[in-house]
This record gives C-alpha cells, sequence and structure tokens, in this order.
C-alpha cells in the first residue's frame, strides 16, 4: 500500500512539472528599452495599418502593437521601421532621445507603446535617415521630394529575445 501510494505521487510530480514546462514554454522572454510596459493588449500590425489609414497630419493616437523590425539606424540604433503590411512601414524614434535600440535587431518581434501620428518628411531629413540606414550616395542622392509616412514617438519599446 505505501508503494503505491509512492509511485500514485511521483507520477502527480512529474505531470505537475510537464505542466510548468508548457506555461515556461508559453511565456515570451522580452528585452526593454524606455519605459517597462507588457504586451497585454497590444493589436497586431495589420490592425494599426488599418489606424494609420484613418490619420491625418496633427491627429495622434495613443496606442501599443505588435510588428516586426524592418530597418535600424546604424549609427545609434536612434530610430527603426516597422512592418505594417507589404508596402507599409511605420517610422518609429524614442521619446525624448532618451533610449536606443540595438543596430543588430532588424527581423526581430517587438512590441511599442506610445503615440501614432502621420508627417511630412522634409528632402534633407529623409537623406539623413537614408545615410544612418547606411544607403549608397546614389540613393541619398535620388531623394527629391518630401514624404508624407506613418510615424510613430515610442515611450517604451519591448524587443524578443
Amino acid at each position: 500500500m505505501k508503494k503505491s501510494i509512492l509511485i500514485a505521487g511521483l507520477l502527480l510530480a512529474l505531470i505537475g512539472c510537464k505542466k510548468a514546462e508548457v506555461v515556461k514554454v508559453a511565456q515570451i522572454d522580452y528585452a526593454v528599452f524606455g519605459d517597462s510596459i507588457s504586451d497585454e493588449d497590444a493589436i497586431l500590425a495589420a490592425e494599426m495599418n488599418n489606424k494609420y489609414a484613418t490619420l491625418k497630419e496633427g491627429d495622434t493616437l495613443n496606442v501599443k502593437f505588435k510588428s516586426k523590425i524592418t530597418s535600424v539606424c546604424q549609427a545609434k540604433g536612434c530610430w527603426m521601421n516597422l512592418e505594417l503590411s507589404k508596402d507599409k512601414q511605420v517610422f518609429v524614434k524614442f521619446k525624448d532621445y532618451a533610449f536606443f535600440v540595438p543596430k543588430n535587431a532588424e527581423n526581430e518581434e517587438v512590441v511599442i507603446n506610445g503615440k501614432a501620428f502621420v508627417s511630412v518628411e522634409s528632402i534633407e531629413v529623409l537623406k539623413h535617415y537614408a545615410k544612418d540606414a547606411g544607403a549608397s550616395q546614389a540613393a541619398i542622392d535620388s531623394i527629391i521630394a518630401p514624404k508624407t509616412t506613418y510615424s510613430f514617438l515610442a515611450d517604451g519599446v519591448l524587443i524578443k529575445k
């Protein structure tokens, strides 16, 4: 009888350990930059793309969303571009220039929190960003007109480890 109770106890302990592993695997580890935020209630990039479509220059929207990093400033990590759809991106800067992201974070999953807005970037600013991204001189010289961009001022960033 004692052996049966001992075996039953061991089986329950093993089953309990397996459940704990599953929960741990389901958790996502993030590196935190800027304000401490969570991924809770973050919308997906496709939904964020729809929200940008309704914004006009001068509008702002407080939001948290998940996406993928498509490029990062190679000078300091002081800005990044995130994917919204196949042909749309959002340009992200960091509040008060208070933090940067790793320059090798391209293609990583990210959650950002802050203010979304639409802006018109001057030729000079566009050329500066192209240089920071490591573009060729020919690509920089080909910038000849201002561009309306989807922009974001992030106060907190989570990058999946």
